[in-house]
């Protein structure tokens, strides 16, 4: 191949773009046009056994969440008493249907519709064992499913293990490899089996061969080279006009580049028209209600995208958290409302039932307050699944708030089962094998 004049390096390319997925479950780029690239993402096959049709929403909620004033035991004399100041009363709180003396936050109306539409669940209790309580590294142990916070994303490799080996292990990563290097790789993922709303990517989405794409909103995950200098535009066509006839070492830079130019800016074309679209449905006008309504308009134009990923931040309330008012009871309504709208917006397009979304916080907060009126980091929380497909209802037992762990709530369910039963139960996936480690899968779905 014959290198142009003042070739960029990989690491001044990658930079001339806003953002980039990395993804290598890939067509064969190298030896088709971008026209044939984009034919091949619309004709993608999942390995047998793997539902292409399913996909899971991650909310994070990000500071550690009180799970204590978000699902209130209003029940229990001790959270009164320890609570004077933040609690949220017994006749505010909005009582859930099957499970006596716990209710929902007041905020959370939009939440316990759908609880009463047997659209939601709440998993109670679920932490991990000696727990951390540092923002960082809970977050870590969180989104690796490995309480020493070390390797690859849990999600990430879920996506390492079905997309790019095809749910058949190592052999089955072999013969996709294979297929690639002749041309005739499938285009599993198409480099878009993974978005995140965000600046960075999470760690749970990183996997050893399948990096997610990432972006705060639509408009900033574009080619933005020509705006930095014009001497950028001609080498990055010529890169995406490659045609059939060019030869390139797949272990080249200039393999990488074509690669990576393809790839971002096919994703990047797909996802901006998408999102373009107007919604049926009103969303809050909260950052949380823009990522989904995002996450809504790109599953409506049929992306081929497994997993997406939103987070909402503010929860590491120290100070003047409130009770039925204040500002945990702010970020619980957005959190509320925004997940309301999105599955209304699911309904409407008749994609509710492909949709399951989990919502985690890295820990709970201490189960008295503090002398600034809030409450300091803890351990144990709810988490929350939201979707048809589910078994609606209060899984588990809420902890003893007298029986304590140093002044903390002791975990009643390991997060790992909930990543299990998910793994296991909705996207068919080896949950022993991702989680490395045998967990007991939480009963989430409703039977067949």
């Amino acid at each position: 191949m014959n290198r142009e004049p003042a070739a960029f390096t990989r690491r001044e390319f990658v930079s001339g773009l806003t953002l980039a997925s990395a993804a290598l479950c890939a067509p064969a780029f190298l030896q088709r046009s971008a026209l044939a690239m984009h034919e091949s993402m619309h004709g993608l096959s999942s390995a047998p056994g793997i539902p292409e049709d399913r996909i899971l929403v991650v909310v994070q909620l990000s500071g550690g969440n009180d799970g204590l004033n978000t699902v209130v035991p209003f029940g229990s004399p001790q959270y009164f008493k320890v609570r004077q100041n933040i609690a949220v009363q017994q006749r505010e709180a909005l009582a859930l249907s099957g499970s006596d003396g716990i209710g929902l936050h007041p905020q959370m109306t939009g939440i316990r519709e759908m609880y009463d539409n047997g659209m939601a669940s709440v998993v109670q209790g679920v932490g991990y064992p000696n727990p951390n309580r540092s923002h960082f590294k809970s977050m870590d142990i969180w989104h690796t499913a490995d309480t020493s916070a070390t390797g690859d994303g849990w999600l990430g490799r879920y996506f390492d293990s079905e997309c790019c080996g095809q749910g058949k292990g190592e052999s089955g990563k072999a013969e996709q490899n294979a297929a690639q290097d002749s041309g005739q790789g499938s285009g599993q993922g198409g480099g878009m089996a993974a978005i995140a709303i965000g600046r960075t990517s999470p760690l749970a989405m990183q996997g050893r061969m399948v990096k997610p794409i990432s972006f705060e909103n639509e408009q900033l995950f574009r080619w933005s080279g020509k705006e930095i200098h014009n001497a950028l535009s001609d080498p990055y066509e010529r890169i995406n006009r490659a045609g059939a006839a060019e030869t390139v070492d797949t272990d080249s830079n200039a393999a990488y580049l074509m690669r990576t130019a393809l790839d971002a800016q096919l994703s990047s074309d797909m996802i901006r028209k998408a999102v373009a679209v107007r919604p049926s449905v009103t969303y809050p006008g909260n950052d949380l209600g823009r990522q989904l309504m995002m996450v809504a308009a790109m599953i409506k134009a049929g992306l081929k995208t497994r997993v997406y990923y939103v987070t909402q931040g503010g929860f590491d309330t120290h100070a003047g958290q409130g009770g039925a008012q204040g500002r945990h009871g702010q970020l619980l309504g957005q959190f509320s409302s925004a997940v309301k709208a999105f599955y209304d917006d699911l309904k409407s397009q008749n994609n509710d039932g492909r949709v399951l979304t989990m919502s985690f916080s890295e820990f709970g907060r201490r189960v008295g307050q503090n002398a600034s009126q809030g409450t300091d980091h803890g351990t144990a929380g709810p988490m929350f699944l939201f979707g048809p497909m589910l078994r609606p209802g209060v899984h588990g037992e809420h902890p003893s708030l007298t029986d304590l762990d140093d002044g903390d709530l002791k975990f009643r369910v390991d997060f790992r089962e909930v990543y299990a039963g998910i793994l296991e139960q909705w996207l068919k996936a080896d949950a022993k094998k991702i989680l490395e480690g045998s967990y007991r899968a939480l009963d989430v779905l409703k039977k067949a």
